[in-house]
């Protein structure tokens, strides 16, 4: 199976690291929908990333749709995502709080760097920023209550909600300038610290 994608993107890093967590290898083509859009159409025609082309020619799409995929292949009791309906409630919380940081993070990044300035939105960026302050700071609410792992196995929520504040870091610093989010920033440095994201860097 091939990974396509570029690991900048937080949903390619998240499918690839998942994958290691889970056992699963998979090959990875570095891929871009900017550079190499006409390559990437030719894999996938609605040229999205995260890409899974499977050995048989199916593609996938969507990280949580690649990931549910994975786990399904994992060897039997393997998962990232916890049995008891409580915690799992809880990681589904966090994993979309997550995953909507990483949406408002690539808005700002795409309405800064590739609309021209003369057409860029401020009411809709102000608006963005707001969104991404919302999500980061609910999920530091959440750690509070109940702090993400630093021993034993990654599951789902850890990956995401580091993979995340990673790439916030990378494309939109200034949103996270003079806030307080000290167990997300905490625990995204452990995390960074871990054979799989090591391993699995942002390109």
């Amino acid at each position: 199976m091939k990974l396509i994608g570029m690991l900048d993107s937080p949903y390619v890093r998240r499918v690839a690291i998942s994958a290691k967590c889970l056992g699963i290898t998979l090959e990875h083509e570095p891929v871009s929908v900017f550079r190499h859009f006409q390559r990437f159409r030719d894999i996938n025609p609605v040229v999205k990333a995260p890409t899974l082309l499977l050995d048989d020619g199916t593609v996938l799409m969507d990280s949580t749709l690649i990931i549910d995929y994975l786990e399904a292949l994992a060897a039997p009791g393997k998962s990232l995502m916890p049995n008891d309906l409580a915690q799992r409630l809880r990681s589904l919380r966090l994993v979309g709080l997550a995953l909507a940081a990483c949406e408002k993070s690539v808005q700002l990044y795409y309405e800064r760097n590739l609309r021209p300035e003369h057409v860029q939105h401020a009411p809709w960026t102000e608006r963005v920023e707001g969104q991404l302050a919302a999500a980061y700071a609910m999920l530091e609410q959440e750690l509070e209550k109940q702090p993400l792992a630093t021993s034993g196995p990654l599951d789902q929520a850890g990956i995401t909600v580091a993979v995340a504040w990673s790439f916030t870091r990378l494309v939109a610093p200034e949103q996270l300038q003079g806030k307080s989010l000290p167990l997300i920033s905490a625990f995204a440095t452990y995390a960074e610290g871990l054979e799989a994201f090591v391993s699995t860097p942002m390109e």
